[in-house]
């Protein structure tokens, strides 16, 4: 019998946990760990931090899918991966050696990419822990600055300053480009209007140095006095990756095959924010992510049965719904982009039933 170990309980693998559940797999023990006990999903913390959802409207406990698939669960975080020696080292001293191993693990906010953001800012990623942190520094500060003009940031910025509805002050800085500079033109008028809208200052500019108390901009050395900053640019792969012996892609990231296995270690296999695809390479998105479940957790099956694997082509292009802090979201679907009140409510019933679907 192989062991199967999942690392990480993201978008993917809440897949391979449910497939798995209806139909386990009699050629493997299969081991899940994580360093939260719950997946938060991504695409409704703008909403539960603008307050139109609780936590357990955003959360899938990943203990029950585990015990309900026949998994072992293990809460800790992974510190290292040893290709060759096939062993995975965790937070709490053990080590899982694994005749398969997959990883959803996301990624994370590389803390020095902005001087002074290890010490002074709150990081996007790891979700869960911005999710418990955010909520209660948002309610005490007096003016606030994001530092990110990616999808995140803009989000997470109008959320923001919908929960404290004028308490606060609320700066966007995009690094730079414009806000949303990945999508259209049309899409970032939408947003800049939506940011102008909700009285969100913006600021095209690069960020020099997070100090405590302000935010030192590039351009032409502003400074934007605040309380508290929020760092939500790019997503960084995990450092523990460089060591790993997995091959690897320019940014650090899982570089992987059609059939979702690494490059150089055909019983490792990765999807979400951590892989990469040189032969098709995608914007990091929960959407593709989400896409890459159902497939993984047929090829996870395939792979410890000794069967042939399928190859996954993601979509060229995606939904996006984008929330704009009150009940009013933006829609973008390659060229085409509309805003509105229905948009929010059909991004909503999406997300909802999204979550619903693991309980």
């Amino acid at each position: 019998m192989k062991h199967l170990v999942l690392v990480g309980g993201g978008h993917a693998h809440v897949h391979v946990l449910r497939d798995f559940a209806a139909a386990p797999a009699p050629a493997a023990r299969v081991t899940l760990v994580s360093s939260d006990p719950q997946l938060v999903y991504s695409g409704m913390v703008p909403g539960y931090l603008a307050g139109h959802y609780g936590f357990g409207d955003i959360a899938i406990p990943l203990a029950p899918l585990a015990a309900m698939a026949g998994m072992g669960f293990i809460q800790a975080a992974v510190t290292a991966v040893d290709a060759a020696a096939r062993t995975v080292t965790l937070s709490n001293g053990d080590t899982l050696r694994y005749d398969a191993l997959s990883l959803d693990c996301g990624g994370v906010v590389d803390a020095d990419a902005v001087p002074g953001a290890r010490e002074h800012a709150l990081l996007v990623r790891p979700m869960a822990p911005f999710v418990q942190s955010c909520p209660a520094l948002a309610e005490r500060a007096q003016a606030i600055v994001m530092v990110g003009g990616g999808a995140g940031g803009v989000e997470l910025a109008m959320a923001v300053q919908h929960r404290l509805k004028g308490r606060a002050r609320v700066s966007l800085v995009t690094g730079g480009p414009p806000p949303l500079a990945s999508y259209s033109t049309a899409v970032q008028e939408r947003a800049r209007r939506a940011l102008r809208r909700r009285g969100i200052t913006l600021f095209e500019d690069s960020v020099e140095r997070i100090a405590e108390g302000h935010v030192l901009l590039g351009r032409h050395g502003g400074r934007l006095a605040c309380d508290a900053a929020i760092l939500a640019t790019g997503t960084s792969a995990p450092r523990w990756l460089r060591g790993s012996g997995l091959a690897l892609d320019d940014e650090g990231f899982v570089a992987t095959s059609p059939t979702l296995q690494s490059l150089s270690h055909a019983e490792v296999f990765a999807a979400g924010d951590i892989a990469s695809r040189p032969d098709a390479p995608r914007p990091r998105s929960g959407v593709f992510a989400v896409r890459a479940g159902p497939p993984l957790a047929l090829n996870l099956r395939r792979f410890v049965a000794g069967g042939a694997l399928q190859a996954h082509t993601p979509q060229k292009r995606s939904l996006n719904l984008l929330s704009c802090g009150e009940r009013y979201a933006i829609a973008t679907w390659g060229a085409w982009s509309a805003e509105g009140r229905w948009v929010w409510w059909w991004k909503d019933r999406i997300d909802r039933r999204f979550v619903r679907s693991f309980r």
